[in-house]
């Protein structure tokens, strides 16, 4: 199985992914790290991503998953996944399944301006509700939950 922790910037993708790959003792990916230089770049200067600027991501990151299937592999993954065209691109079969982290601007926001050391700049999080299109076949988990609540409701969904 593959587990894609999905949503917008600030939403807590990667500290859900890490926490639960180690509750399940599986392999967790950052998205982040499969960007390219450019896209970095682009986003260190407050300047949005589009979707051309994307694609190399998303296939990057189909590219792990295609693997790690190929390996017969469970892994998290996080990825913003904000377009349906995006998560199409790495829907590859029935095995891979959505984690959606949803949160108001305003609870992202400030969670954005607490954290340290990140390229994704506060001025770009509108840019990525807009581009949102929300997912309609996916577990759903409001961000307002403790990390902890949200990993239980997670395993209750895929142990079920």
């Amino acid at each position: 199985m593959i587990i894609i922790i999905m949503g917008v910037s600030g939403s807590g993708k990667s500290t859900v992914g890490k926490l639960l790959g180690e509750k399940l003792g599986w392999r967790f990916y950052e998205g982040d790290n499969y960007h390219t230089k450019s896209n970095i770049q682009k986003m260190q200067s407050g300047i949005p991503l589009d979707d051309e600027d994307r694609k190399p991501w998303l296939l990057n990151l189909r590219s792990i998953i295609e693997k790690s299937l190929s390996a017969n592999e469970n892994i998290i993954l996080s990825c913003s996944a904000l377009k349906e065209s995006y998560r199409k691109i790495l829907q590859i079969n029935d095995e891979v399944k959505f984690v959606y982290l949803k949160g108001s601007l305003d609870t992202i926001k400030r969670r954005m301006n607490q954290r340290q050391n990140h390229f994704m700049k506060t001025n770009l999080l509108q840019s990525q509700f807009d581009a949102l299109e929300e997912p309609a076949l996916s577990l759903v988990v409001d961000v307002n939950n403790p990390p902890e609540e949200i990993i239980e409701i997670i395993l209750k969904k895929i142990n079920s």
